[in-house]
């Protein structure tokens, strides 16, 4: 009993006990670490407790600001495209061609996927490598194939406007600079240096019909 005559676990629970801890790291800084964590190993390679590791943070802390890891992915993924792979999208808004705009992002991506300080190659490519996540897998390849999608409608679209041959072959073109973009961003990882993708780039570009020529 306290001086009053109350129990004293009565009066115990009368006083308010403090709130939960406020978030204690930069969320932002721990979601380019998780980005980077994905970008160099994959998503299936990358455990849970890699991630704690690289973001610093405890697993409840993860949890509590990102959900699972699928959803951390995600919010990686997105980030991603927003912050080191909209260059392709760049260039087919911005250039007048569609020859234009894959000399532009080949180019590019012969930079990107090279920059000192960052893990090689694109994350898109080889994120959902070995994966046994179905919707990773998809979701990645629906991204590779969107990003097609709209290279194959410029292409057509210079058809229509007489820019390119009336007999191109744009569902071809389109695939065959996705196939480049992809082998780029492989050889990257396995050490090609920037001149050496920038070479490629150039080579491919070869097979492209002159604007407004004959094909033959």
């Amino acid at each position: 009993m306290d001086d009053a005559g109350a129990p004293r676990d009565v009066a115990r629970a009368a006083v308010p006990r403090p709130r939960g801890r406020p978030r204690s790291f930069d969320r932002e800084a721990a979601l380019e670490k998780a980005l980077l964590a994905f970008w160099e190993h994959g998503y299936e390679v990358t455990s849970v407790a890699d991630l704690t590791r690289a973001m610093d943070i405890g697993a409840p802390s993860l949890y509590a600001a990102f959900g699972d890891k699928r959803s951390l992915f995600d919010e990686a993924v997105a980030v991603y495209m927003a912050r080191y792979g909209s260059f392709a999208d760049r260039a087919l808004a911005e250039e007048p061609t569609a020859r234009a705009a894959v000399e532009r992002m080949l180019r590019e991506a012969a930079a990107a996927y090279t920059e000192p300080g960052r893990p090689r190659g694109s994350l898109v490519a080889h994120a959902a490598a070995n994966c046994s996540n179905a919707e990773v897998e998809r979701s990645l390849r629906e991204r590779r194939l969107a990003a097609l999608a709209a290279l194959e409608s410029r292409i057509r679209a210079d058809i229509d406007a007489g820019v390119l041959p009336a007999d191109t072959d744009a569902a071809a073109l389109a695939r065959h600079t996705g196939a480049v973009i992809q082998g780029m961003s492989q050889q990257a990882r396995d050490g090609a240096a920037r001149e050496a993708l920038e070479s490629l780039a150039r080579m491919s570009m070869t097979v492209w019909p002159r604007d407004g020529g004959p094909t033959g």
